[in-house]
């Protein structure tokens, strides 16, 4: 039987990466996905890529009405949510030294404002019993050069699963955050960096992770699959690292 048979689930940065293979993942196993993205063009090549059982709602999770937007249409189509994988994220390195308010403010809105306000958000449709699941990043355990204003920000993803967890005891929603390691996605084109800087800087990692290599956003979606179904009914509070091993050793 399918792992997520009958459930509604939204994920936001559904689009492409790690968001459109969720969102292709949830499908596969029975779900009906509410994905968002910003640029319109995007979000329809996605919707057209995942087929069935979609609806993809374009939006900024950083603007409070794009999110309202978003939960009148799962509350007029659907009614309910089951799943709720808050991805949407950015990343760009600057130095200590070279931080620009413009830049702070960039990386917290969308990574910590939107991820709190699409959680929030989602509450009054959210089905007790249900998943949520964060993305977070091994970033947050770790101090590399030029990333202390996004490290930060996901720090503050994974303090928001744990105080989540408390706060929705009652209504046995499980809050859990997903720490990918390095994964090959689309968020490297939008670091600021050339195409000879993001090539090194693959080289980078890939030669402190263990396993080797690059993570593939599959390997993400497999993840949250297990959050969002019931092989994960006894845990909830967690950050499950999907890194290859980078922050484990």
């Amino acid at each position: 039987m399918a792992k997520l048979a009958g459930k509604i689930a939204v994920i936001t940065g559904g689009n492409s990466g790690m968001g459109l293979a969720t969102a292709k993942r949830f499908v596969a196993e029975g779900a009906y996905v509410f994905i968002t993205g910003r640029r319109q063009s995007e979000l329809d090549a996605a919707v057209k890529e995942i087929g069935r059982n979609v609806t993809g709602v374009q939006g900024d999770v950083a603007k409070m009405a794009d999110l309202d937007r978003l939960y009148a249409t799962v509350k007029r189509e659907k009614g309910r949510i089951d799943i709720l994988f808050a991805n949407a994220g950015v990343g760009e390195t600057t130095p200590l030294g070279s931080i620009s308010e413009e830049h702070f403010d960039k990386i917290f809105d969308i990574n910590v404002k939107g991820v709190l306000f699409t959680v929030q958000k989602a509450l009054p449709l959210f089905a007790d019993g249900g998943s949520i699941i964060l993305n977070a990043s091994v970033a947050a355990s770790s101090g590399v050069a030029g990333f202390s204003v996004y490290s930060a920000s996901k720090a503050a993803v994974r303090s928001f699963a744990r105080c989540w967890t408390s706060d929705l005891k009652q209504r046995k929603i499980r809050v859990n955050a997903i720490s990918p390691g390095p994964i090959e996605t689309p968020i490297f084109d939008t670091m600021g960096l050339t195409a000879d800087q993001i090539a090194e800087f693959k080289k980078s990692f890939v030669n402190t992770v263990p396993l080797g290599r690059i993570g593939e956003s599959e390997e993400i979606a497999s993840a949250a699959l297990f959050l969002a179904s019931d092989d994960s009914s006894y845990i909830t509070g967690i950050e499950l690292f999907v890194d290859g091993g980078l922050a484990q050793v």
